[in-house]
């Protein structure tokens, strides 16, 4: 795994754990919060938009993508630059301010973003 690889998947730990929690499980409520906004954190800046695209930048590199809304789950795929971040479905809560999203279904590696 590149460097580079390695950036993205550090930069997408999990954050604040203090913050009260709530599962977003339908696509109606995760637009209503994403609504227009843009998901940040530390290099990284995407929007998800209601048409089923992602696009933003990530580590300096343009990031595009598709997503749907699969069985209470975010799913996508994209692709940082060249390179194909596989098809995930990914649980998401709203933590505090911060969306944080869960690979693997909730059981894998998580990253929380600001909304803007």
């Amino acid at each position: 795994m590149g460097k580079g690889v390695w950036i993205i998947l550090c930069m997408c730990m999990a954050g604040s754990v203090s913050a009260e929690t709530q599962r977003i499980t339908d696509k109606n409520t995760f637009l209503n919060i994403v609504g227009d906004k843009t998901l940040a954190r530390p290099f990284v800046s995407l929007q998800v938009l209601p048409d089923g695209k992602i696009n933003g930048k990530g580590a300096g590199r343009t990031v595009t993508g598709d997503w749907s809304w699969n069985d209470g789950y975010f799913c996508r795929t994209m692709f940082w630059g060249s390179r194909e971040l596989s098809y995930n479905c990914q649980a998401v809560d709203k933590v505090g301010e911060k969306l944080r999203f869960t690979a693997d279904q909730g059981a894998g590696m998580a990253a929380d973003f600001s909304l803007r």
